[in-house]
Formats: C-alpha cells, structure tokens, sequence
C-alpha cells in the first residue's frame, strides 16, 4: 500500500524538558488556586487580618498585649470553639466568638465541596492539567479533529519530530489512550471557540489543520483561527472540492486537501500495479513519483537508464534489481524485466509511460 512520508533534519530547537514541566506545573497549580482560591484567601484574611484587628481590640478594652505570632493561632482556637478563656464583656471582642465559627464551617465547607468535586471529576482535573501542558508550547502543530484522520496526522508529526495540541469535543478510549503515548495534550472542547484555540496556544503555534468530518465545522474554525493569527499556517480537510478554491484564494488557507483526491491515486495505481504519489503542482505544471516493475518485453526492458531518462523526460531516482538497491543508479545501467523502478516526472509523462509499461 502506498505511503508518504517526510523526514526533517534534528535542527529544531525544542524547550527542554524541565523547563517545559516547570511551566506546566506552574500552570496547573495557578488553575488549582483559582479553584480554591475563595477559602484560602477568607481563612488568611480572617486568622491573619483578624487576629490583627482581635489584638489591637483586645489591647484597648484590657490594656494588656497579645504577642502577633500568638494572634492567628488565637483565631484558630475560635473558629474549632476551643476558648482560650472566657467570653469578653466588650461587644466588639465577643463579636469574634461568636462570628469565626460560622466562618471556619464556610471555609470547610467550601474547601471540601470544590475537592471532592475535582476529586470524582477526574476528567474535569486531567482537562486542566493538559491545559496547562499546552499552554507551555511554542511553534507547535494543532490538529482539531481527533478522528481517524486527525490522529494518523497526529502520530505523523510527532515522528518529525513537531510537537502537536489536539482539539475534539469528544474522542474514543483508544484514541486518547494514544495520544497520551505520543505526549500529544488534548483540549476537549469546541473548535471553534476563541477560548479554545487560545488554551490550544494558536498565537503562538506553527500551524494549525483543522481535519474533521464536517466541512462546515473546518470552515468555521478556519476562520477563527485566521482572525486570531493572520501569519499562522493553514492546512484544511474538505469533502466539497468546490471550496478548495475560494478557501485558498479569500481565507489564505495554504493546502486544501480532499480525502477523495488522496485516495484516488492510491487506488488507481493498485489496479495497474503501481504505486503513485499525490501529484504536486510546480512552476504551472503537475509532477508525481511511481514505483512500478518493468514487465518483460516492454520498451524499457533492454534500454539503459540514460536513455530512458533523455527519451521519456524522466528522472530514475532509484533502480532496485535481485535484492540490491541503487540511488540515482548510473547512466549506463541497464533495466531488465521485473527490476522496479521509482521515476518523477510530468504528470502526463507518468501516464505514458505506465501506459507503455506492458508486454510487446
């Protein structure tokens, strides 16, 4: 079956890990304390800020000094009901006995509600968690659609070597448990949404492909993402190929690519026994790459590879025979039946010749 594949040099600076964990920690924790923050910081304002005000108080009404360190720890003595003596005749002082207990069960209870709802929530947790660990990338992919598509595109990129954020509202057991394998952090959220892409880091990413199932879902991320980053790369997935135009010529998508156009090289080469990339398209002109076998008897059983390549406007870039592999095999080499080739060229060029590839 045929396959592309790229492969990209180890030039690309990457942060390293350490500092990437650091971030993501930091992060996460600033995520758990706007969590929590509400009962941490009305138990801080009331132990320290009120033992403050109870001594100064306490001060006035008995002329005696409560030492500061002491004074926090005097709250917490009230708010468990823990009287360090008995109860003040000033109202201002019984005040604080009677108030800090309502306010310790507030605190608790607060506290204790937010945990055990990020407790069983565990989706809600690990959510944040993979916010956190994207929010850290720079010059990073994102891939909304985490389908079959999406994840193939997924695992590509991370084997060159690219770091990738996945966007999808909802994914398969399987599928999140490979990305988790391939470090791949997964925003489960709408595309679409500005508050998604930004927790996807798309100011700061490389490209952006938006492969789902639905056209008009790609559209519309693909415009949001255009407004948010004007100079960001865009690669779509389009079932209708007549929006491949006006997507590339008003939207400044950079590829436009049709499963169908994909597909259908792949399968007309199988029917004739060849192997035949997707055609790209230069300087006016499409080329493709095929790997094909020489059938006995054709026209370039015989010939050499020099000859070939003058005649037919060709390029062998590689020549295989009993086994043994050559790169840019040498002009006078000569090509027998069942040897296999890998020729670029024209698009048409390709087409002649596989048409000619047949016994005499």
């Amino acid at each position: 079956m045929p396959y592309t594949r790229l492969v990209l040099p180890n030039g690309r600076q990457r942060t390293t890990r350490l500092a990437r964990a650091l971030r993501a920690v930091w992060r996460d924790t600033s995520a758990l304390w706007r969590e929590f923050r509400v009962p941490i910081i009305v138990f801080l304002l009331v132990t320290f800020g009120g033992g403050y005000l109870y001594g100064e108080l306490y001060q006035i009404a008995r002329g005696q000094e409560i030492a500061l360190i002491d004074r926090p720890y005097l709250m917490l003595q009230l708010m468990i009901l823990e009287t360090p003596e008995e109860a003040p005749p000033e109202w201002y002082l019984i005040i604080f006995w009677y108030l800090l207990p309502p306010i310790a069960i507030f605190i608790i209870g607060r506290g204790t509600v937010d945990f055990v709802r990020l407790f069983f929530n565990r989706g809600e947790r690990r959510n944040a968690w993979e916010e956190a660990v994207a929010s850290t990338y720079r010059n990073h992919v994102i891939v909304m659609g985490v389908g079959h598509v999406g994840l193939r595109v997924a695992r590509a990129l991370v084997d060159m070597g690219f770091e990738v954020v996945g966007i999808d509202v909802k994914i398969k057991p399987e599928v999140d448990s490979e990305l988790i394998h391939l470090g791949v952090p997964l925003i489960l959220e709408d595309g679409r949404a500005p508050q998604t892409l930004e927790k996807a880091g798309l100011r700061y990413a490389h490209a952006f492909v938006a492969c789902t199932a639905s056209d008009h879902t790609n559209l519309e991320a693909i415009m949001r993402a255009r407004d948010m980053n004007p100079d960001i790369r865009i690669v779509a997935r389009m079932w209708d190929n007549q929006f491949s135009k006006q997507m590339k010529n008003f939207m400044g998508v950079d590829a436009v690519l049709s499963a169908s156009e994909l597909s259908a090289p792949a399968f007309a080469g199988a029917a004739v026994g060849i192997e035949i990339t997707q055609t790209i398209h230069i300087g006016g002109a499409d080329y493709s790459m095929i790997r094909l076998v020489v059938e006995p008897g054709s026209f370039m059983d015989g010939a050499d590879v020099g000859t070939l390549q003058e005649q037919n406007e060709m390029d062998i870039v590689l020549y295989s025979s009993g086994g043994s592999v050559e790169v840019q095999p040498s002009r006078k080499t000569i090509v027998r039946g069942g040897d296999t080739l890998v020729i670029f060229a024209r698009h048409d060029r390709i087409l002649n010749i596989v048409s000619r590839n047949r016994k005499l």
